[in-house]
């Protein structure tokens, strides 16, 4: 059987974690999550790459690569939840299985935030729990594939 493979893309500004507004996000800092979800990754017997990007092109361009190059892809849009009509059509073009990953709880923030364009084209969405849901994240996708 093949490793699975599995893309963690992250948004605009989450290359500041542990530096902004660390009342609402924590001071995890993004390295610090993506070393976690790499080494669990290998613990669950799955490939983790980790990407971030402040530009919306790139997270574009990265995930066309997911039909080729991944079996599933967990993705922290960041600000781009709330209105990137492209973000939304290129996970929509993907054949394989998003989870929309938020570190706060965006239902609970404000009113801008509780709407997410992405979420309809992912098979689920983790928000409010931290860092931790990008562990939860994974376990969703992995069992979403563990067949494939």
């Amino acid at each position: 059987m093949m490793r699975k493979r599995i893309l963690v893309l992250n948004g605009p500004n989450l290359n500041r974690l542990g530096k902004r507004e660390v009342h609402i996000y924590g001071q995890t800092t993004l390295a610090q999550i993506e070393e976690d979800l790499i080494q669990k990754g290998k613990t669950m017997g799955c490939e983790v790459v980790c990407r971030q990007s402040n530009h919306e092109g790139n997270l574009i361009d990265w995930i066309h690569e997911v039909h080729d190059n991944f079996d599933a892809m967990i993705l922290n849009p960041g600000a781009f939840t709330h209105y990137s009509y492209a973000l939304r059509d290129a996970v929509a073009s993907i054949t394989k299985p998003c989870v929309e990953i938020h570190l706060s709880n965006i239902h609970a923030r404000e009113s801008f935030r509780k709407t997410s364009v992405i979420a309809p084209v992912c098979i689920g969405q983790i928000c409010g729990f931290g860092a931790v849901g990008y562990t939860l994240a994974l376990q969703a996708v992995l069992e979403q594939i563990k067949e494939a």
